[in-house]
C-alpha cells in the first residue's frame, strides 16, 4: 500500500498514522508517477483536482485551463490528498467512506 500526499498535510498525517504499514510518497518532492496519475484520472477524473487548495488559488488562468492530468504533472500539490493505492484499488481523500474502504475504524482514523 502506498499513500501519495504531502508530508506537511494534516489529512495525510492522519492517513499515515492510521495505515502505519503503508509506504509514503511526498508528491511535492517526488511527483506522482505517470502510471498512477493515469489510473487515478481514469477512476476519479476532475475530482482528483483540489480546487480549494492554496496551490489552485495561486494559479493563473492559463495554468487552470490545462487538462487536469497535465496540471497535476506540473503542480502535483494541486492533487486532492491523500491518494491511497493498494494494488489495483485506489482511494481518494480521507473521509469516512475512504476509511471504511480501507478497513480503518475507531481511534486509528485520527478524526
Amino acid at each position: 500500500m502506498i499513500i501519495y500526499g504531502l508530508k506537511t498535510c494534516d489529512t495525510c498525517r492522519k492517513a499515515r498514522k492510521a495505515l502505519p504499514g503503508a509506504a509514503f510518497v511526498d508528491v511535492r518532492d517526488e511527483g506522482l508517477p505517470g502510471d498512477v496519475l493515469d489510473d487515478a484520472m481514469a477512476q476519479f477524473g476532475e475530482k482528483l483536482l483540489n480546487t480549494r487548495s492554496a496551490t489552485w488559488r495561486g494559479l493563473d488562468d492559463e495554468a487552470r485551463a490545462l487538462l487536469p492530468a497535465e496540471l497535476i504533472r506540473r503542480h502535483p500539490t494541486v492533487m486532492k490528498r491523500p491518494l491511497v493505492v493498494d494494488g489495483a484499488r485506489m482511494v481518494l481523500g480521507w473521509d469516512k467512506a475512504a476509511q471504511a474502504a480501507l478497513g480503518v475504524t475507531g481511534q486509528e482514523t485520527g478524526t
